[in-house]
């Protein structure tokens, strides 16, 4: 056998196989569907108004409750920022672990590759373009001004990841975080020049959306942000294979047949759709998609995707609705923020991966 066959063996020898999923893997799946459905109660049942959970429970049946007040708070305020919440963590951390599969990079996520910057600079365009008042265009100009802020976000991510794709053909890893990490920085230089040109209403409107938040999108606007984040998650899925034969390189997903372009092509349309949908919507919500991938790396110890896919999808979930149910809790004073809360929830893992990783430690020799 030539060497170049022994070393093809090897490699396929490593990808992982169904047969390797261990036979834990379905109670874990019911273990995190459980905390996604606990932490949803939690979020429906506690805020400045407590609701029994009883009455939670029927008014998610459509009965009559005690009072009617906990409908309107339920139905209205709280129940679609839980789901979006869901929705969004779900779709950041699919994001991510295309990211990181693609680019072979541990930190590579939307918001650190300046993925979300791209979005966060179409839709300070396109609130400076509109005459109305900031995020108010999509009240007063209806599906018309909400289609172009998802364009806006959806383009500025693909964009960015254009760019990407480019420069990691020509430059090392760690180099391609240092290039999104400038990148957010002159993206923001852009953002405020944009932003000077438009009135104080539309700066504040921008501001209270930059600062990201899972509150204020209503049924319709969730629709329309769950058809995205679906198409893009069933990309996701369809990539599986593809993904596990590139996690040992683009010459040897080659050699087994994989189209490598089409792979990076629909990566990017999926990471668009997911990344782009959830920053028209909740802002630039951050360290999800960094996080959530080790966690389930960790938690399943493997790298296959048919496993991650799905994992990644629950874990996000939890890991949003923890922020979003901490940030919403009834404080006394209330100086949490969103991001706040994911820094403090994945900001420690992402330290354990720059600490654990070879490439970063060779930074400093």
């Amino acid at each position: 056998m030539t060497p170049l066959a022994e070393l093809t063996v090897d490699r396929i020898e490593r990808v992982p196989r169904l047969s390797q999923i261990d036979w834990k893997t379905p109670f874990t799946f019911g273990a995190l569907a459980a905390v996604v459905v606990a932490l949803l109660a939690l979020e429906l049942m506690i805020g400045p108004v407590r609701v029994p959970l009883s009455a939670t429970i029927a008014t998610l049946a459509g009965r009559p409750v005690e009072r009617a007040s906990w409908t309107t708070i339920i139905w209205t305020l709280r129940l679609p920022r839980a789901i979006t919440a869901m929705v969004a963590g779900a779709a950041l951390a699919c994001a991510g672990l295309q990211m990181q599969t693609l680019f072979r990079n541990p930190l590579a996520d939307p918001w650190i590759l300046g993925i979300v910057a791209g979005a966060r600079l179409g839709v300070a365009v396109t609130a400076a373009l509109v005459s109305l008042g900031g995020m108010g265009l999509l009240g007063a100009l209806g599906w018309v001004a909400n289609a172009s802020l998802i364009a806006s976000a959806m383009a500025g991510a693909a964009a960015g990841l254009a760019v990407l794709i480019v420069l990691a053909r020509r430059v090392a890893p760690v180099t391609l975080l240092i290039l999104g990490l400038v990148s957010d920085y002159v993206v923001t230089g852009l953002i405020s020049v944009v932003l000077h040109f438009t009135t104080e209403i539309q700066g504040q409107a921008f501001e209270g959306w930059d600062d990201g938040r899972f509150s204020g999108v209503t049924w319709n606007e969730l629709g329309i942000l769950a058809a995205l984040v679906a198409g893009g998650a069933c990309i996701a899925a369809s990539l599986v294979k593809p993904l596990n034969a590139m996690l040992l390189g683009d010459r040897y997903a080659a050699s087994v047949g994989t189209n490598v372009r089409a792979t990076r092509r629909w990566s990017l349309v999926s990471t668009a759709l997911l990344a782009g949908g959830v920053t028209a919507y909740c802002g630039p919500v951050s360290f999800i998609g960094v996080a959530v991938p080790h966690l389930c790396r960790g938690l399943f110890r493997t790298s296959d995707h048919r496993t991650l896919v799905p994992a990644v999808v629950l874990v996000g979930a939890i890991l949003a609705q923890t922020a979003d149910f901490i940030t919403n809790l009834p404080w006394p004073r209330h100086f949490l923020h969103l991001n706040a809360c994911n820094a403090l929830l994945g900001g420690p893992v992402v330290l354990w991966i720059v600490l654990r990783s070879r490439a970063m430690r060779e930074l400093s020799t």
